[in-house]
């Protein structure tokens, strides 16, 4: 395989990590900062063991605390979300990302968007609306927006680690989980959660594997995978969860929710394949 197709797989297997957060997340009957802090107590921790086993040094300048900002925001606003709106609805509302990398790439760094770019933002958050309609809910504005910041700042971490130096990347990743667990770290003094042992277990799953492992491929991925590409193909999080629903809960996906996932997957999934050959024919 070539290198390309290596990253499309990183970012793949990325996403279906990201994607167990809703199962274990139920097992913490904590604070959600507290949860992300901790959260991001371990997967910091597992970040630096990856960096320091690939030998890989700690950097520290603006373009990585710019990386660490985005990214850290990115969990605190997300977590907010589920708290002051619906599951569903703060995942759609996180998954206007796409949207936003489009606007800042034309904005910020001057480039043009191709024609099937932006056919497959549309076919994406199209899939991903028809996958929740039957649990989208009216109201919960102020949660709805603080989930459309949290897509904003999805965007801007994409955009950020894809674009700084290579070297930089995983310390951009590492400093937005600093910024998490300084963030929730208070919550958790404040609230004295009981720290059970199925509790602590699936914090250090989710530490681990959720986010820790799941950032390192993210972070391998993007030397070969641009910062849009990440994002469409990180669309299968917000797929897998229900099926993880269903697995060990018996929630079965309606027809809307099967409809959006085909949607969604056969748009990338050409979009991949046609993308590469007219990169290449260019």
């Amino acid at each position: 395989m070539n290198k390309e197709r290596i990253a499309i797989i990183e970012m793949l297997t990325c996403a279906a990590l990201w994607s167990i957060a809703g199962i274990f997340i139920k097992l913490v009957p904590w604070n959600g900062f507290a949860v992300a802090g901790m959260r991001s107590l371990v997967a910091g921790i597992t970040i630096y063991l990856c960096m320091r086993l690939m030998g890989i040094g700690y950097v520290l300048n603006r373009n990585t605390l710019t990386a660490g900002f985005f990214s850290g925001c990115t969990y605190l606003c997300f977590v907010t979300a589920n708290k002051l709106t619906t599951a569903a609805n703060a995942i759609v509302m996180q998954f206007t990302s796409p949207v936003f990398i489009v606007i800042y790439s034309v904005l910020f760094f001057h480039k043009k968007v191709r024609k099937q770019d932006a056919a497959v933002v549309l076919c994406t958050m199209l899939g991903i609306a028809l996958f929740f309609i039957d649990q989208l809910a009216p109201g919960y504005v102020l949660g709805n927006l603080v989930g459309i910041a949290s897509g904003m700042f999805m965007a801007g971490m994409f955009v950020t680690v894809g674009e700084i130096e290579p070297a930089e990347r995983f310390s951009g990743v590492l400093n937005g989980q600093i910024l998490t667990f300084l963030v929730g770290l208070p919550f958790f003094l404040a609230t004295k959660p009981a720290l059970t042992r199925t509790a602590l277990i699936a914090i250090l799953i989710l530490g681990v594997f959720q986010l820790g492992i799941s950032y390192v491929l993210y972070v391998q991925s993007t030397k070969y995978c641009p910062p849009l590409a990440c994002n469409l193909l990180g669309a299968l999080e917000p797929l897998l969860n229900p099926v993880w629903v269903f697995l060990f809960d018996g929630e079965r996906p309606g027809l809307f929710a099967l409809l959006g996932s085909v949607v969604v997957i056969v748009s990338i999934t050409l979009w991949c394949i046609f993308g590469q050959e007219r990169t290449q024919e260019a």
